[in-house]
């Protein structure tokens, strides 16, 4: 089993990019966030195949935290 954080950033035009950090150039999108979540289901599947198939190390999250940092400005 493996672990990824994605980022989803609302697009102004409506739809949301999803970016997966630990997976570089794993980047897909969707019309709605239930479409955005399917949609990267499906590119970090594609992407560890790949990457199987390659014999290569497959990256995850696993011991990766993440905190969010709310800044005033001044």
């Amino acid at each position: 089993m493996y672990t990824y954080k994605i980022h989803l950033h609302k697009e102004t035009e409506g739809g949301y990019t999803v970016v997966v950090p630990a997976l570089p150039g794993c980047i897909t999108y969707g019309e709605n966030l239930e479409e955005a979540m399917s949609m990267a289901k499906e590119a970090v599947e594609v992407y560890i195949e790949e990457l199987q198939s390659r014999g290569e190390q497959i990256p995850d999250d696993r011991d990766t935290l993440e905190y969010s940092l709310n800044l005033e400005s001044a």
